[in-house]
């Protein structure tokens, strides 16, 4: 098992695309684990903190795409008017890791 919590953008301070764009919009970051599973883990990811304007509806998706042994690219995606200054989010991997008192025989 491995875990995290990491901040995807604050683009309030700056005027970013989040805050001030329109349309889709989308910010990826690479998570890399802390050690490799031995085969692609389960991922759980979740939103823990986000500013949002209260002038547009609120569009979120968040998700964990390319998932493999050693990591996986932590995804928010917006449409249409909706205004976002920040967002943080937290992610949980799940999965078998190697285990050095363990003998391959055969």
């Amino acid at each position: 098992m491995d875990q995290g919590t990491l901040e995807l953008f604050s683009d309030f301070q700056d005027g970013g695309e989040m805050w001030t764009g329109s349309g889709t919009r989308k910010v990826s970051r690479a998570v890399e684990f802390s050690e490799a599973f031995t085969a692609q883990p389960m991922v759980q990811v979740s939103l823990t903190m986000w500013d949002m304007g209260s002038d547009s509806n609120a569009r979120a998706d968040i998700r964990a795409e390319n998932v493999t042994e050693t990591g996986f690219d932590l995804v928010f995606r917006t449409w249409s008017d909706t205004r976002i200054a920040r967002v943080s989010a937290s992610w949980l991997a799940i999965g078998d890791v190697a285990d050095p008192e363990q003998w391959d025989l055969y």
